[in-house]
């Protein structure tokens, strides 16, 4: 399976709000899944605690401007594919880019057509094996290229926070998942809002997911977290 048949997790960190708003639909809309973080420090974290094929970078970032933040994931052995977007599209601009750490330079402007199929042979290039696009726990399946959910002979409707809950708990089936890892994972926070948004959030999508069915799958564990597993009882 090629990058541009299988779903790919990106990481856009682009201090513009229209532009990023842009590319996070643009990549959507073509089957992708598509992360935003308006500056240098938001987005060297998000890219350092989460699993992205891709990373775009805009060059000039608040906070931490791009060419340091790619610099500080490579001192870490961070091997993620790196694209650079710039406005400064001379030749010394890309070649102080890629030199930086970055695998790609696209100036301002661009074709959204062109930034795709550069993103998909920067994740065909790291290789490996591809991310599964379809979840089972039971008889609960959930497809992460047409957004499906079914749970044995019936469709299930979430909505897209609630795709996404589902998502990443499926992702870690059999694995105690904290609040923080779901605050960092599902709603992009760094921080706890101290909110019950996501008990909110996780009584909805049990009451999908189990009620009405015989064999809970979605478990808190308390003190710890939240597990989705076939067989607790």
């Amino acid at each position: 399976m090629t990058a541009a048949e299988r779903t790919m997790r990106l990481l856009i960190i682009e201090d513009d709000r229209e532009s990023a708003d842009y590319l996070v639909k643009a990549f959507r809309e073509v089957g992708h899944i598509a992360d935003h973080a308006a500056d240098g420090e938001e987005g060297l974290a998000m890219a350092e605690n989460g699993e992205y094929d891709v990373l775009v970078v805009d060059r000039m970032l608040p906070k931490r401007d791009g060419l340091s933040l790619i610099g500080a994931l490579r001192a870490k052995d961070d091997t993620t594919p790196v694209l650079i977007l710039s406005a400064l599209g001379q030749v010394d601009d890309r070649i102080k880019g890629l030199r930086a750490g970055g695998d790609d330079y696209l100036p301002k402007p661009y074709s959204f057509a062109e930034l795709l199929a550069r993103v998909e042979v920067l994740s065909r290039r790291r290789g490996g094996p591809a991310e599964d696009t379809l979840y089972r726990v039971g008889d609960l399946e959930l497809d992460r290229l047409s957004h499906r959910v079914a749970r044995g002979k019936d469709e299930l409707t979430l909505q897209p926070r609630e795709f996404r809950l589902l998502e990443y708990l499926m992702k870690h089936a059999g694995q105690v998942v904290t609040r923080t890892m779901l605050l960092e994972n599902v709603w992009d926070y760094h921080f706890d809002p101290q909110t019950n948004v996501i008990d909110v959030h996780i009584s909805r999508l049990r009451s999908k997911i189990d009620k009405g069915f015989e064999r809970p799958l979605l478990h808190t564990i308390r003190g710890a977290g939240y597990m989705i597993r076939d067989g607790i009882r």
